[in-house]
């Protein structure tokens, strides 16, 4: 097995699936009909990411788990997933921007992924990159509607800025396994990525009229296995309970 590649894998499987299910609870809940639509749609498109992304990943492992089996037979300390992507809802506006800050994330990474050495990786990121292209521009479009609108709207936007500014940094932290994946060729590695996010964040939330955080500080842990937040248990919780009160269930 490839170690490093394996848990690469599972970083990207795991950031679309955790973000998949928290937008997936808007379903029924979005504040008008459209919004309902879109953001399950979002979900959706994002668990197919997550199918390729851990389906790979069990193949590389070698031990027979299938993507499934790594969705929902892993406890908390076994997700790699960034703590972005684990925070609460809130409310619409929050949603939206910490979407729009993955997403942003997302395809400035899928677009690089595109080029991997590995075919399997470069097919799937083909693929992705078309839905994270939309998600982004969808996600960028209602920051700007948002934070240029009504002076409530702007203030929410501006809120949700400044709570998930300091859970950004982690996006751009790389370590053993990132530097591995990029020396074999197979993946970018992260800590290169900034520019290019910052190209596609700073003039959104310019034309948003919303105010960048100050500060250097951020959150890490999460896409290591290191720290997660308190959010995650209660994610899985919900997500795997069916799977792990009936194991093997099957439909």
């Amino acid at each position: 097995m490839n170690a490093a590649l394996f848990q690469y894998l599972l970083r990207l499987g795991d950031n679309t699936l955790v973000l998949g299910h928290r937008v997936s609870e808007w379903c029924g809940h979005s504040p008008v009909l459209e919004e309902d639509i879109a953001l399950a749609n979002t979900a959706l498109d994002l668990i197919g990411q997550t199918q390729l992304w851990l389906g790979l990943a069990g193949e590389v492992e070698g031990k027979g788990r299938s993507a499934d089996d790594l969705a929902y037979l892993r406890d908390a300390w076994d997700f790699r997933c960034l703590l972005l992507v684990e925070r609460p809802n809130g409310d619409f506006g929050h949603t939206m921007m910490r979407q729009f800050l993955f997403d942003a994330f997302n395809v400035v990474q899928l677009g690089l992924l595109e080029g991997s050495g590995d075919p399997r990786i470069a097919e799937i990121a083909v693929k992705a990159s078309k839905e994270a292209a939309y998600h982004l521009e969808r996600s960028g479009d209602t920051v700007i509607g948002l934070g240029d609108g009504t002076e409530e709207s702007h203030t929410r936007m501006q809120d949700a800025l400044d709570a998930l500014w300091p859970y950004v940094g982690e996006m751009f932290v790389s370590d053993q396994v990132d530097a591995a994946v990029s020396k074999a060729g197979n993946g970018p590695d992260v800590a290169g990525l900034r520019p290019a996010w910052d190209g596609i964040v700073g003039p959104v939330l310019a034309r948003a009229t919303l105010d960048i955080p100050g500060g250097e500080y951020f959150h890490k842990g999460g896409k290591t296995g290191a720290q997660h937040t308190e959010h995650l248990g209660h994610i899985l919780a919900k997500m795997q309970w069916l799977q792990r009160a009936y194991p093997g269930a099957t439909w």
